[in-house]
């Protein structure tokens, strides 16, 4: 019997603590006991919900249900999963979810109840979200192209807007990708930033061109989605587009007039500058090929006499640059394409317009490319009379707006080339050329100015392969023949320098009788002795022309004209301007000569001006000496006041390091006993803690702070010798470690020491000093001094590839000789190496020996080193007193001596000896 009391004591337990809903009811459909979840969840008392039958608490539109659930109960059948709403206190209702068995022999109900009122109102909810759905899709499809691709990018949904637009079937759209509508309008760069950015999950958003089944182009604004799995990767991507092809078309319009108008601008602003006509003409090929897209233009003149085809200007564009077009050698074969395209032309000059490129090609003059392409040529026409073409091959049709303003355009050039013509006939050949050399002599007494642009300006006037001057000096221990100036053809190999005389003996022959020479062609036989036809062949010269220029200080010249290629028939006219030429060569010659003369009698001026300076600089020298004493005084005084000020807060910041590792061990420790204890963590926490990735954090976290407890030691160590190196407190002298100062030094100049191009080794040989009675801040200027200079050597020496190679073994003891008179004594070693040493000397003198294995100085320059001002390093570098500085330090403050061993490439010795003690 206690069994069974217990028993049923652990029953009602369960009954009244349980948080489903459980209930007892009778087969007269009264409930008969409930657990406390009833009341708390509808708000009704026990006595309340057994004096009324439940079916009272069922919804009227469920009540059929339960009531069908009642009976079967009866039956003896068990109810699973039964959804009704009940009845509320408050007149609301609650869903509940059912199971349920009858016990026949006792005539009871049991049954469990659940509440699921928040999965229904979520259910609910979501039924509507999908109806909207639903709307926004049929929305989308009607007013937008819609389609949707796996992660690769085949398209595996499209739309019948799409479909319409594009002109293609869902058949032949599904298992594409996009290139499908590719309009090759956008770089590869624009896809690939496209891809970049859906592929990592994010919207792109952006207008691109696309191309219909039928060839047309339509453009849409265009919105990627990408739809993401569970890692957060992209599974598919849904693109909603909107054809704006209209407003785009507007847009492009609205452009091209604006683009047009400021090219017509550019092109007559072009038109109007004052220079000459192929840099007028290549400023608008130049023009034209940033405000349209063409992949070539040109602009060809027929000249007057024979109407022969000449290349003005020219522009070919690539993808990436446009390459400007300058003369017939950047397109040899200009003429054919000229050819061909008047041949297309019609005998009245009417222009082509979008005209596919038809050309024929059958010596492969012409470049591939431009088969490929729409030709559109205009004629430029004076007074009925054809002086030229301009041609433009572009990939797309040109609007009619554009073939106007071509029109507009063509006309406006051919009115600019007559009038240039028009002004180049009223000044003559040789006008225009004397007047350049008239200002060239004016603007500069330079010779070699004067006669660089003669030689050029008679190169492109006469449009020959070669002009040279040719210079011939008698009064030299040996008379020289030279070419000092020339202007050639690229292809042609430079003549620049002396020719031998015995081999051009007729050109000092010809010099010295001022005659004038003048070859039509070389090869005439009987013209030209062996010698000098010998000359010509050699030269690879056909033709030439030869002027002499003669000076009132009697030195001879010429201007030489000659052609390599084919004869040349020289005219009276070139003859006359060459000639006029010469003359005005010959002035500039004498003025270049005083005008050399004026600068020898400045120069003597100057020299004796300085000479007369050097007594005022030498009465500069100690003022200098006494301000850069002052200077590193000041500068002692800087570095004692920010050691001070950085040793504070680092020993603020180094003394609390210990603490603050202390703590973060604790935390540490206490996070070990929270992952002990509670080894699964809330979701949030855990997803928190992969975040920050806390096992790293934690195993960082201590190095870290070692890390830092390094840094402030570090810093307060160099704290410290900048103090000791300052020596601010010990302006008197005083007993000092000379090893300290050393070693304070060299903390100073570790920077220098260990680069990331070179590390320069020290090597330390410390006796046992006592303490030395000195100036300890003016003695670590000097070691500062020598060292500085020992790392400047040995930088010169690793610039120059190789240093120095020493004498002696650095392990072994170095013996103090007071007046070497041999090679200094370096460390042999294989990397730049400084290396110390200090000793106990004779007459109780402390000695320290600073050597490297630098490059080394010359004699002369070891005995001027401690001359004031003396330096061997770039202007801007060095000052020239350290040294000189560092000599009245150890000679006239201390009483020891200063001496410096070196020789070229095996490195310098410094020997400084002071006395121990003043007394």
């Amino acid at each position: 019997m206690s069994d069974d009391r217990d028993i049923e004591k652990n029953y009602s337990q369960f009954f009244l603590h349980s948080n489903d809903l459980l209930c007892i009811a009778s087969f007269n459909g009264y409930f008969k006991f409930l657990n406390p979840v009833w009341k708390k969840t509808f708000d009704w008392s026990d006595w309340e919900f057994q004096n009324k039958p439940f079916i009272d608490f069922a919804h009227p539109e469920d009540r059929d249900a339960c009531m069908t659930a009642y009976s079967k109960l009866v039956a003896g059948e068990e109810i699973f999963g039964l959804e009704s709403r009940f009845l509320c206190q408050d007149g609301s209702h609650k869903w509940l979810s059912w199971n349920a068995t009858a016990s026949s022999n006792e005539r009871l109900i049991y049954a469990v109840a659940r509440d699921i009122t928040a999965k229904k109102e979520n259910e609910v909810i979501q039924q509507q979200y999908i109806k909207e759905l639903e709307a926004l899709k049929v929305a989308l499809s009607i007013h937008s192209l819609v389609a949707i691709t796996d992660k690769q990018g085949k398209i595996t949904y499209a739309n019948e807007k799409f479909c319409e637009v594009s002109q293609y079937s869902q058949a032949e759209l599904i298992g594409q990708d996009h290139r499908i509508i590719n309009s090759s309008y956008h770089s590869k760069e624009f896809f690939k930033n496209l891809w970049r950015t859906i592929s990592l999950g994010h919207l792109w958003k952006g207008e691109i061109k696309n191309k219909a089944k039928d060839g047309t182009y339509y453009w849409v604004d265009t919105l990627i989605v990408p739809f993401l799995d569970k890692i957060g990767k992209p599974y598919q991507y849904v693109a909603i587009r909107t054809d704006i092809t209209q407003r785009k078309l507007s847009e492009l319009a609205l452009l091209e007039r604006s683009r047009l108008s400021l090219l017509s601008a550019e092109i007559s602003l072009a038109l109007s500058q004052s220079s000459s006509l192929p840099e007028i003409l290549q400023s608008c090929t130049k023009t034209l090929s940033q405000y349209l897209e063409i992949a070539f233009v040109c602009i060809w003149t027929f000249e007057n006499q024979t109407h022969q085809i000449q290349l003005q200007a020219g522009v070919r564009c690539t993808d990436r640059t446009c390459e400007t077009l300058t003369n017939s050698q950047d397109f040899p074969n200009h003429t054919v394409l000229a050819n061909s395209i008047i041949g297309l032309m019609t005998k009245n000059n009417q222009a082509l317009f979008n005209e596919e490129v038809t050309l024929k090609n059958e010596e492969a003059f012409l470049e591939p490319f431009l088969s490929n392409f729409l030709l559109a040529a205009y004629p430029l026409i004076i007074e009925q009379r054809s002086i030229g073409i301009i041609a433009l091959f572009s990939q797309e049709l040109f609007t009619n707006s554009t073939h106007n303003l071509l029109n507009w355009i063509a006309n406006n050039i051919a009115v600019a080339i007559d009038r240039i013509w028009a002004r180049e006939e009223l000044f003559s050949r040789r006008e225009a050329l004397l007047l350049r050399l008239a200002n060239q002599i004016r603007n500069s007494l330079e010779l070699d100015t004067i006669l660089a642009k003669a030689v050029c300006e008679i190169h492109t006037l006469l449009q020959i392969d070669r002009c040279y001057f040719l210079r011939y000096l008698p009064t030299l221990p040996q008379p020289t023949l030279t070419i000092t100036h020339e202007a050639r053809n690229p292809e042609l190999p430079t003549m620049i320098g002396n020719l031998p005389i015995q081999k051009a003996a007729f050109l000092v022959n010809i010099l010295l009788n001022e005659e004038v020479i003048c070859i039509d062609s070389t090869n005439s036989a009987g013209i030209l002795d062996c010698d000098t036809q010998e000359f010509f062949f050699k030269s690879d010269i056909k033709a030439q022309l030869l002027l002499p220029v003669k000076n009132k200080s009697g030195e001879f010249g010429a201007i030489v004209c000659s052609h390599s290629c084919e004869k040349r028939t020289w005219s009276h006219s070139e003859i006359s301007l060459l000639q006029a030429v010469t003359d005005q060569l010959a002035i500039a010659i004498d003025h270049a000569q005083l005008y050399r003369e004026s600068r020898a009698a400045t120069l003597a001026a100057q020299t004796h001006a300085e000479k007369l300076s050097e007594t005022l600089q030498k009465l500069q020298e100690t003022q200098t000496q006494l301000i850069q004493q002052e200077k590193m005084s000041s500068l002692g005084q800087l570095v004692a006041g920010v050691a001070h000020e950085i040793n504070n807060p680092v020993n603020f910041i180094h003394g609390n390091i210990t603490h603050a590792s202390e703590y973060i061990q604790d935390l540490q420790y206490l996070l070990r006993l929270y992952n002990q204890h509670y080894p699964a963590p809330h979701p949030e926490i855990q997803s928190f803690c992969e975040e920050i990735e806390i096992d790293f954090l934690a195993d960082d976290l201590s190095k870290l702070f070692s890390s830092m407890r390094i840094g402030t030691h570090r810093i307060r160590e160099i704290v410290l010798s900048l103090r000791n190196f300052s020596r601010l407190d010990e302006a008197a002298k005083k007993p000092v470690d000379i090893h300290e100062g050393l070693e304070n030094t060299l903390l100073i100049l570790q920077h220098r020491l260990k680069s990331s191009n070179y590390n320069i080794s020290i090597v330390k040989e410390y006796s046992h000093l006592p303490s030395v009675d000195c100036y300890p801040g003016q003695l670590n200027q000097v070691f500062m001094n020598i060292l500085t200079n020992a790392i400047d050597a040995l930088e010169e020496g690793l610039g120059a590839g190789d240093w120095g190679q020493g004498t002696i073994n650095v392990q072994s003891p170095i013996a103090i000789t007071p007046y070497p008179q041999r090679g200094p004594r370096v460390p042999q070693s294989p990397i730049p190496t400084i290396h110390i040493s200090t000793t106990v000397g004779s007459n109780n003198f402390a000695v320290i020996q600073i050597a490297d294995n630098g490059v080394g100085m010359t004699e002369n320059v070891r005995q001027r080193l401690f001359d004031p001002f003396f330096t061997t390093k770039p202007v801007g570098k060095g000052t020239g007193l350290g040294l000189s500085i560092s000599y009245q330090i150890i000679v006239e403050k201390h009483g020891g001596s200063l001496k410096c061993i070196s020789e070229p490439g095996k490195g310098t010795e410094f020997l400084i000896q002071i006395p121990i003690s003043s007394n």
